[in-house]
């Protein structure tokens, strides 16, 4: 459930970062799917540290904290995902 929420959350980072980072934005389709790889890839390395909702979903059932957790991972990730990859791209265009 909690990697849903992480995917979900990593899409909704990624169309945020795309809308603030306008010279970074791949559209809103690219935005959306970096963001859904940022999202996944944000909450296993939080889960590999010990931290985030994926973690805590781990050791338990589902509670409000673990679903804030990857909200947050999620959302993180995926915004961050979508800024390394459109450095790349405008890098790569040049």
């Amino acid at each position: 459930m909690e990697l849903i929420i992480s995917l979900i959350a990593g899409a909704v980072g990624g169309n945020a970062a795309g809308a603030v980072l306008k010279n970074l934005s791949l559209g809103t389709l690219g935005n959306s799917i970096v963001g859904i790889l940022g999202g996944g890839v944000g909450g296993q390395i939080l889960a590999m540290l010990g931290a985030g909702g994926v973690a805590a979903a781990a050791g338990g059932g589902t509670d409000i904290a673990s679903i804030v957790g990857s909200l947050a991972s999620g959302g993180v990730g995926g915004g961050v995902l979508l800024a390394v990859v459109g450095v790349i791209k405008g890098v790569l265009g040049r």
